[in-house]
């Protein structure tokens, strides 16, 4: 699958773990790959099942009801330098990097794996923290294979 430019966000900055998973859905729904209510599909799957997968980052998509409102795969990856936490006060879990999912079928499996295998190492986190434009953020997530 290939990683749409345009839906690479650099140095956001969001209050609550909500507001992030809304801006992903946001993006997601404005680019034309979602109906609106996969926006909410994707706060609900939160709800149900915490989207932080440690290393710094998220991975916000929508529930399994929600797969009849997406129109076409799509990702789109938003760097919060500052962190969001998705966890407690008591128990941060602070993501750097979010990675917002839209599947059709099986699609979102396949971009799960590739997100997983790059993010277990948390220094490509780091670097995709650190990336300075949409086209290195790109050949970092490409040089998976």
């Amino acid at each position: 699958m290939e990683f749409q430019k345009e839906l690479i966000k650099l140095t956001q900055a969001f209050a609550t773990k909500e507001e992030a998973i809304r801006y992903c859905g946001q993006q997601l729904f404005q680019a034309g790959h979602v109906n609106e209510a996969y926006i909410e599909a994707m706060v609900q799957r939160n709800d149900e099942l915490s989207v932080y997968m440690g290393n710094f980052i998220a991975i916000p998509h929508g529930t399994d009801a929600a797969k009849k409102e997406v129109l076409s795969s799509a990702i789109t990856i938003v760097q919060v330098p500052a962190g969001v936490n998705f966890g407690t006060e008591d128990d941060p879990k602070v993501a750097t990097v979010l990675f917002g999912i839209a599947g059709l079928g099986d699609d979102h499996l396949e971009i799960i794996q590739k997100i997983s295998i790059f993010c277990a190492d948390v220094d490509n986190v780091v670097k995709l923290a650190d990336a300075s434009s949409a086209d290195e953020v790109v050949a970092l997530l490409n040089s998976v294979d």
